[in-house]
This record gives structure tokens, C-alpha cells and sequence, in this order.
């Protein structure tokens, strides 16, 4: 009787043992942030209108029809007068880089977020184990990544990926080589270091396919630490439930909407096609068939059948096709976090999700403060929802980024404790929402728009 009893209480012990010991492994493969910063350049680094409109006039390759189709692309996309530019073009030298104008823009930008970001979390820099950098529009020898490394005395064998032309999705892409890493490595901690160098990008022609980019980004960055220890758990902000990255480099229309190239006159800048509309929100609904299910609970996804199979009876029957999404994600998550990438992105997002602009405005003020900072700009809305104290313990938040190739990724992560750093918004968060996000572009250069002889027309005295 006694063997008998061995013989099932001891399979049934290490039944128990593997289970316990595959539940104890994924423990330590969760991806936790513990703290993040965001840049903020100095205030002599800041763009207002009137200084707009004399670095507009200075490229001396634009005509009048350029001057209006600037104005009113500026007065459109959602920016304000609070946003920050590299020092170059504030010294004239827009048109003129140096590989030094770059280095310098990357390294202001290291030294002050992630210096504050190790004194505030109480981390050294020998304890990195990890560190992931992305900066799209600039690769320099000997890489960023090795300048931070030499900057703060890293280890020697702290492990290092230096990512380059991934665009305004780079920050989740980063986030997704650190997520993998903590699957098979235990007790490690990441450094994420997310930015874009526009002092060598600036587009000196006329093609207003090119000149767009001009409008729309802007100087920023952030840093980010993340960890996989199961000790730093309870210090940890936010804990990653699921990541997903859709790309349709493979679409010819996909892949071309978004490039880097010269004009005609040989002129190096960023083209944006026609069809990057049609290329983002193809990218974003194969994105959201995946993540759905992820993030959804079972009853919405029930839901969601069932008005499809309606759906398809009415369009039998010839019924109009709606452009919102029949998913409820406000079942799922609390917070929207969006890509700041311009107002009808913003705007397209919304309509699609059926978000209120209660969800919006964390991206609308983030694009309105700091512009398009590129793959930065999801931790910039991040800190606003912070900053407003809107993130408490249990809450999810939903982050969507679209980049060059085309990709459209997104994530999920789960709120640890409730939160209420201001971070770079603390000594503007009280003025937002402001009550009109009109800016005064129009009151001020909106006399282009009268001006019907491109030859005969004279330029106000603050702009010569």
C-alpha cells in the first residue's frame, strides 16, 4: 500500500515542482519601468512664431506658393509656440550642418536625461546591463551608444544594440529587444535611450512633399530604465502585459510612402507620399487584429462576432460601411497614448477607436507643447497622463507608434502603484488644456494668403 501511494504521490510532487518552477521563471521574465525622462531643451532653443516665419524666409529656394502652403500646414497640424528646435538653426546654420551640430544635439540631450534619470532612481551606471539606443537620422563613428557607454563609465560588458532608421516607432522596437532579452536573462537592468538628431535634416528646397517635415518635428528624447528584477518590483510604474509590431515593408506603396532621398536638385530630405494615410491605417488594423485579442476581455471579443456577422448580412443587403472600429477598447484599456506624429493622425486614430477627446488630449497637448519628437513622443503624452494624475494602480494603458517601412507597433502595459511625477511638464501642466489651441501663425502671416503677384510683394520689416 505504501509503494502504491509513492507511486502516485511522487509524480504527482514533481507535477507540482515543474509547475511551481515554470510560474517562478516567468516571474523574472517580466519587463518593468522603473522610472523614465523626458528632455527638454532650454528655453533659448525655443520656437516662436515670429522666429518660425524668419527661418522660413531665409531658405531662400521657397516662392510665395511654398509660403502658403507652409502656413497652412503650420496652422493645421496641431503645434504651438512652445516647441523646441537644435541650436543651429538658431545660429543660421540650418542649411550648413556639421557633424559636430549633431554629436553635440545627441550628447546635450544624454547628459541631462539620463543624468537625472540615474540620480533620481538611485541606479549607477555600472549596474546596466543592458542598453538600447535608437536615433534614426544619425550614425556616427564611434556610435552613440559607445559615447554614453565612455560619457558614464559603463561596464565593459554591458550588452549593446545602436539602432538607426527605425523612425517615430523605434521607441517600442527598443522596448521589444529589451522585452526578449529579460526572457532568457534574469535580474538585468536596461537602459532605453529613445531621440532624433534634426540638425542634419533640416530640407533647404521647395518639393512640398519635403518641406512638410520641416513643420512637423521637433527637438526631444527620453530615457527610460527598465528591469526584469523581481526585488525592484515594488518601485516599478508600469509592468508590459503584451507588445505587438506589424511592418508592411513589403507593400511597393507601403514602403516608398516614407522616405529619406533627394530632390530634383539634389537636395537631401524627407519625403511624405500621398499614400502614407492609406499605408498607416492599413499597417494599424492588421496591428490591432493581433493585439486585440491580448488586451480584449472574452465578452467584447463575443461582441465583436457577433456585430461582424451582422455586419456582413447588411452589407448583403447594401448597408454603409462604417469607418469605426465595431471593438470597444475602453473595455480593455483606461488610457490611450498616442503617436504625436501631427492633428490628423491624432484625429484618424480617434474617429477609428471612437475615443473622446478626454482620450485625445494627452496627445493633442503633448503635440501642442513639444511637436512630433519622433519615436520620443509616446513617453511625452505618457508624462502628461502623469503629470494630470490620471494613472492609478491597476489601470492600462494602451500605447500605438507608427514609423518608416511602414510599421505601426503598439503595447499594453499594466499601472503598479498610482503615479504623479510632472516630469518635463511640471511648470506648464497647470496651463493645460489651454482654451484654444489656435496659434497665431495665421493672425501673423496670414496676409500671404492675399498676395496674388509672386512677383510683386513685399516681406513685413520683422521678417527681413
Amino acid at each position: 500500500m505504501e509503494f502504491l501511494s509513492l507511486v502516485y504521490v511522487v509524480p504527482a510532487l514533481y507535477i507540482c515542482f515543474l509547475i511551481w518552477k515554470l510560474y517562478d521563471q516567468k516571474r523574472d521574465q517580466e519587463c518593468y519601468i522603473l522610472d523614465y525622462q523626458c528632455y527638454k531643451p532650454t528655453q533659448d532653443r525655443m520656437l516662436g512664431t515670429e522666429f518660425c516665419g524668419k527661418v522660413i524666409t531665409r531658405t531662400q529656394n521657397l516662392g510665395l506658393n511654398e509660403y502658403k502652403f507652409l502656413l497652412k500646414a503650420i496652422v493645421s497640424c496641431g503645434i504651438g509656440e512652445q516647441t523646441y528646435a537644435p541650436r543651429n538653426v538658431f545660429e543660421g546654420r540650418e542649411a550648413s550642418p556639421t557633424l559636430k551640430d549633431g554629436i553635440s544635439e545627441m550628447e546635450e540631450f544624454f547628459d541631462d536625461s539620463i543624468a537625472k534619470l540615474l540620480s533620481r532612481s538611485g541606479i549607477c551606471p555600472s549596474e546596466i546591463d543592458v542598453l538600447v539606443v535608437n536615433i534614426a537620422m544619425l550614425s556616427v563613428l564611434p556610435s552613440l551608444s559607445s559615447r554614453i557607454i565612455n560619457r558614464y563609465k559603463m561596464r565593459h560588458d554591458v550588452k549593446v544594440y545602436n539602432l538607426t532608421a527605425m523612425g517615430c516607432s523605434a521607441s517600442l522596437i527598443s522596448l521589444d529587444i529589451v522585452k526578449n532579452i529579460f526572457k532568457s536573462q534574469r535580474n538585468k537592468l536596461a537602459l532605453l535611450v529613445t531621440s532624433e538628431s534634426l540638425c542634419p535634416n533640416w530640407y533647404t528646397g521647395n518639393d512640398k512633399s519635403m518641406i512638410l517635415a520641416n513643420c512637423l518635428f521637433r527637438s526631444g528624447g527620453c530615457a527610460v530604465l527598465l528591469t526584469n528584477k523581481r526585488s525592484l518590483k515594488n518601485r516599478s510604474i508600469l509592468k508590459l502585459k503584451c507588445l505587438v509590431r506589424t511592418h508592411h515593408g513589403a507593400r511597393d506603396d507601403s514602403y516608398t510612402c516614407c522616405t529619406q532621398k533627394e530632390d530634383e536638385q539634389g537636395r537631401l530630405g524627407i519625403h511624405l507620399g500621398k499614400t502614407l494615410p492609406k499605408a498607416a491605417t492599413r499597417a494599424f488594423v492588421d496591428n490591432l487584429r493581433v493585439i486585440s485579442p491580448k488586451i480584449l476581455p472574452t465578452k467584447e471579443i463575443l461582441r465583436f462576432l457577433f456585430v461582424t456577422l451582422l455586419k456582413k448580412l447588411k452589407k448583403t443587403s447594401g448597408g454603409t460601411k462604417s469607418t469605426k472600429s465595431p471593438l470597444n477598447f475602453k473595455t480593455g484599456v483606461d488610457h490611450f497614448c498616442l503617436h504625436t506624429g501631427g492633428k490628423a493622425v491624432i484625429d484618424g486614430i480617434g474617429m477609428s477607436l471612437d475615443l473622446s477627446e478626454y482620450d485625445l488630449e494627452p496627445a493633442r497637448m503633448t503635440l501642442h507643447r513639444f511637436g512630433n519628437t519622433s519615436a520620443s513622443s509616446l513617453w511625452y503624452v505618457l508624462g502628461y497622463m502623469e503629470a494630470k494624475k490620471r494613472l492609478k494602480k491597476g489601470d492600462r494603458v494602451f500605447m500605438i507608434s507608427f514609423g518608416a517601412g511602414f510599421k505601426c507597433n503598439s503595447c499594453l502595459w499594466e499601472v503598479m502603484k498610482d503615479v504623479g511625477d510632472a516630469n518635463v511638464w511640471e511648470d506648464c501642466i497647470d496651463n493645460y488644456p489651454p482654451k484654444s489651441l489656435v496659434n497665431p501663425f495665421m493672425e501673423k502671416y496670414g496676409w500671404v494668403n492675399e498676395v496674388e503677384d509672386p512677383n510683386n510683394y513685399e516681406l513685413p520689416d520683422f521678417l527681413k
